[in-house]
C-alpha cells in the first residue's frame, strides 16, 4: 500500500484529507506543521507528501526544500497547496503546486498522475 503524508495546520483540512485518501486505498500519515513532516518522512518515507504551504515552525516551501537536500528523500513527490495568489519558487525536481480550495476530484487525480493507484 502506498504511504501519503499529509501535512496542514488546520485540523479539519487534515481530516478530510486523510479520510478520502483512506477511502482510496492510500495508507495516510498526518503531521500539523512541517517540522513535525520532515521527521515523520525521514523516519517513515512517504511515497509522496501533500503539504499546505502557510503553516508554524515551517511552512511547506521550506519543508519543500528540506526533503529536496534529504538524503533519500529528494525523489518524493510533492503537491503544495495554498489559497495564495502567486505560487513560490519551488527548487525541488518533482514539487509542484495547487491552488486552494482543491476539490476532492483534483486532488485524486493528481495523486494517481503522480504515484498511481493505492
Amino acid at each position: 500500500m502506498k504511504k501519503i503524508l499529509v501535512v496542514d495546520d488546520e485540523f479539519d483540512i487534515l481530516t478530510t484529507w486523510r479520510l478520502v485518501l483512506e477511502m482510496e486505498g492510500y495508507e495516510v500519515a498526518t503531521a500539523s506543521n512541517g517540522r513535525a513532516a520532515l521527521d515523520s518522512a525521514r523516519s517513515d518515507p512517504p511515497a509522496l507528501v501533500i503539504t499546505d504551504w502557510m503553516m508554524p515552525h515551517m511552512d511547506g516551501v521550506a519543508l519543500i526544500h528540506a526533503l529536496a537536500a534529504s538524503d533519500g528523500l529528494g525523489h518524493v513527490p510533492v503537491i503544495l497547496m495554498s489559497a495564495a495568489p502567486n505560487a513560490p519558487v519551488l527548487e525541488h525536481p518533482h514539487a509542484q503546486f495547487r491552488r486552494k480550495p482543491l476539490s476532492i476530484d483534483d486532488l485524486i487525480d493528481a495523486v494517481k498522475r503522480l504515484i498511481g493507484p493505492p
